[in-house]
């Protein structure tokens, strides 16, 4: 047996290190999974009752549950994992904190040093797979190291642009003895993130938009990470401007407010998108124009505007689009100086020139965009969303999956708060809506939590439904269930002649079934007018896990819909399919 006493009572294990660095970080919980290379840790999480073990059943399901926790509480999340497939297995979830700017530090294991680069059991090069989708990461090589590491991977996670860290730890490295001191400060030459906007091109900018005649303001998940949303309000609500969110920004403005146009891009609405399109002076808060929001770069320049661009990462600036006012710095600083300069302003905007805009897009408003068809006879997905939004009084901390289901989560769940509602962005990661449950219901335990998810998502992490038995966690799926890949089905109708090439999904199980063979309850709705009595049965059972299966029409498509390659005001529309 090994013996790991202390050779000097005044050293402790690199396992205790590592656990008293959490301590120290204020971790409130460690979502993982043990095995091998990592039992040293986990024997240690056995001694401490200072944070709380969230096991999963899957690795990719704690840096989801940690992702999630993180873009709830605004806190770092954590997830610890072993080394070789416990490592691969987190490369999802840490490749979808990556694209959408989620802080995390993920633990792994790694086999002892003199084994590294052996082909030992279980060992894979942790840094190098991580590294295109990781904003740093370390391999830890002295026990002596653990503490200066810990406290870095933290500061990088959560300063600057927020991003995932991984900290790759050898067995042998746990094992071994050191004192322990943790940092109370760091200092990076090379990591040295702005935090206050250039004075002289905020001024330019605020110039700028008192002098607009057509003005629009942009924003996205910086807003929310950013922890912004009031500072976007008051600056919107003093000029009188329209705002709209993208995917990731919704919330970061109140979705209820009469300057909200609504979510733009892809699947955004016909006035968003026109306001966009036909602006003089945009403001960019926070967003990165990727190809989800403007659409074909071309078209989008085709109409002459002044683009004022706010973002912490200097490299997001004229990436895709060429700005005329770039601001590199913190949004929530920015908007504040921003709102400081408002105050002080003498300069209004022409009064008759906004009044002219605002009817501009209240004709675009007419066209009513998100309209649908209801039915009687099927349960049209739009209306479980309308219905779910109206039961939990818009109060509801919203997870989804990825697709249909998730866009029409985001067009009819009407978000007035930040950090309620919590999905994959960039990377498009089907999935996710279970463990993103879990990380939002654990960071608040007394909230409603719902998951909206399709039957193919929702069966890529089903085995959480264990994890959620164990916890006692409250959770209410809404599976919008339309046996196919709905957003897969409709590309095929529109772009590929109907061939539906492997999106019908064929062999479901029996969710209620399955459901409660967790120990959850289960719900079948298959009529319209259960909808609504549903909702508020599963909403009424405060304390249990409520799968629903809501029976969903097959043909509905998610519209307004800007085609691959097209341009922001070449929308198909509801009936013009």
């Amino acid at each position: 047996m090994e013996d790991r006493t202390s050779p000097h009572s005044h050293q402790i294990s690199g396992a205790e290190i590592l656990i008293r660095c959490l301590q120290e970080e204020k971790v409130k919980f460690v979502f993982g999974y043990p095995g091998g290379a990592v039992l040293h840790i986990y024997d240690e999480i056995f001694k401490q009752d200072a944070f709380k073990h969230i096991l999963v059943r899957h690795e990719q399901a704690a840096v989801h549950a940690a992702d999630a926790f993180a873009r709830a509480t605004g806190e770092v999340g954590v997830a610890l994992v072993t080394s070789g497939p416990g490592a691969t297995n987190a490369i999802t979830g840490i490749a979808t904190a990556y694209m959408d700017s989620i802080p995390l530090v993920v633990i792994s294991g790694q086999v002892p040093a003199p084994a590294i680069g052996m082909d030992a059991f279980q060992e894979v090069d942790m840094v190098g797979i991580t590294r295109p989708c990781v904003k740093h990461n370390f391999l830890v090589k002295d026990v002596k190291d653990i503490a200066a590491t810990i406290k870095k991977a933290f500061y990088i996670a959560a300063t600057g642009r927020p991003g995932p860290v991984v900290v790759d730890i050898p067995k042998d490295i746990t094992a071994h003895f050191a004192k322990f001191e943790y940092p109370a400060s760091v200092e990076m030459r090379s990591y040295t993130p702005i935090i206050k906007g250039h004075s002289g091109q905020i001024k330019k900018a605020v110039k700028l938009l008192l002098e607009a005649k057509r003005p629009m303001i942009y924003t996205g998940g910086g807003v929310v990470l950013g922890n912004a949303a009031e500072e976007l309000i008051q600056f919107a609500r003093k000029l009188g401007y329209p705002v709209t969110n993208t995917l990731m920004g919704l919330g970061g403005y109140p979705s209820t407010d009469n300057q909200f146009l609504g979510m733009l891009g892809m699947h955004g609405t016909y006035e968003a998108n026109m306001a966009m399109q036909n602006c003089d002076v945009l403001l960019a808060v926070g967003a990165r124009f990727d190809d989800r929001v403007i659409g074909n770069p071309g078209h989008f320049f085709s109409k002459d505007r002044t683009i004022i661009h706010v973002d912490v990462d200097p490299s997001s600036i004229s990436k895709r689009v060429k700005i005329d006012v770039p601001i590199v710095g913190d949004v929530k600083s920015v908007l504040t100086e921003m709102n400081e300069l408002l105050i002080a302003e003498t300069k209004t905007p022409d009064a008759g020139d906004i009044k002219s805009w605002w009817q501009q897009i209240d004709t675009w408003r007419e066209k009513k965009s998100l309209v649908y068809k209801n039915s009687t006879e099927v349960i049209k997905p739009q209306y479980v969303i309308e219905k779910l939004w109206e039961v939990t009084k818009g109060d509801a901390y919203v997870t989804s999956d990825v697709g249909q289901h998730q866009m029409w989560a985001a067009q009819y769940y009407k978000f007035d708060k930040p950090r309620r509602w919590i999905n994959s962005g960039g990377l498009g990661t089907m999935g996710v809506g279970l463990p993103y449950a879990m990380g939002c219901q654990l960071a608040n335990p007394t909230a409603q939590v719902a998951c909206i998810t399709g039957e193919g998502s929702i069966q890529m992490n089903i085995q959480e439904l264990s994890t959620c038995h164990q916890f006692r966690l409250p959770i209410k799926v809404i599976l919008l269930n339309n046996r196919y890949l709905g957003m897969v089905r409709q590309w095929q109708e529109f772009f590929y002649e109907n061939r539906y090439s492997e999106s019908y999904m064929d062999s479901l199980p029996d969710f209620v079934k399955l459901a409660e063979s967790y120990g959850h309850v289960g719900m079948n709705i298959v009529n319209p007018a259960d909808v609504e009595g549903a909702l508020k049965e599963a909403f009424d059972m405060k304390d249990r896990f409520v799968f629903m299966n809501f029976i969903t029409d097959q043909t509905e498509n998610v519209f307004p819909m800007v085609p691959n390659g097209k341009g922001l005001s070449e929308m198909i529309l509801a009936g013009e399919e």
